[in-house]
């Protein structure tokens, strides 16, 4: 198990940027897929970006936010990063970082992750 704490989130107009970011616990941060999630008020929580290192990076991104939000790890600090440019009001949701071993699987459904944080809020505004 790893644990999992978000920060960075905030008030912002549209238009603006934030940069999220997500500290791991424990010794074997490279061997994890990370991903960042988000859950607007009435709506199922989705995918937006991960990524996984194993002697590359390669990463993933919901149509959504392709072009506009980057995700980046930094393993020897056991970090991961979601920086978002041109934010618009349709952002605005909780925003969850979310962790699971490296293996064969979607990294895109929320059911893959067993390991999540408590989430950071972002608001964009028009």
């Amino acid at each position: 198990q790893v644990q999992l704490v978000e920060s960075g989130g905030g008030l912002v107009q549209a238009g603006g940027s934030l940069r999220l970011s997500c500290a791991a616990s424990g010794r074997t941060f490279n061997m994890y897929t990370m991903g960042w999630f988000r859950q607007a008020p009435g709506k199922e929580r989705e995918f937006v970006a991960a990524i996984i290192w194993s002697g590359s990076m390669t990463t993933y991104f919901a149509d959504s936010v392709k072009g506009r939000f980057t995700i980046s790890r930094d393993n020897a600090k056991n970090t991961v990063f979601l920086q978002m440019n041109s934010l618009k009001p349709e952002d605005t949701a909780v925003y969850y970082c979310a962790a699971k071993l490296i293996g064969t699987y979607n990294v895109r459904s929320t059911t893959n992750y067993d390991n999540w944080g408590q989430g950071t809020q972002v608001t964009v505004s028009s």
